[in-house]
């Protein structure tokens, strides 16, 4: 059996069994970071090639830069 060139957005959250959701990945595309991806139609696609455990890693640093960004604004409010 070969291994796809490409997947679909479902199986690259279940390849990372829920690591990353998809609701991440949708607003990465809008930002222009995370992955490369095609898009043919509606179909957004990713190449497999490129999907490695930096995908894990670039999350995280996401969430703690967005948690960062969120106390700022906490403390901000509270002065």
């Amino acid at each position: 059996m070969s291994v796809p060139a490409y997947l679909k957005l479902d199986e690259v959250v279940e390849r990372y069994r829920n690591q990353i959701s998809a609701a991440t990945l949708r607003n990465w595309r809008s930002k222009r970071i995370g992955p490369s991806f095609i898009k043919i139609g509606k179909a957004v696609l990713y190449p497999v090639n490129e999907l490695g455990s930096g995908l894990i890693d670039q999350s995280q640093k996401m969430t703690a830069a967005a948690m960062q960004m969120a106390e700022k604004k906490v403390w901000a409010q509270r002065s």
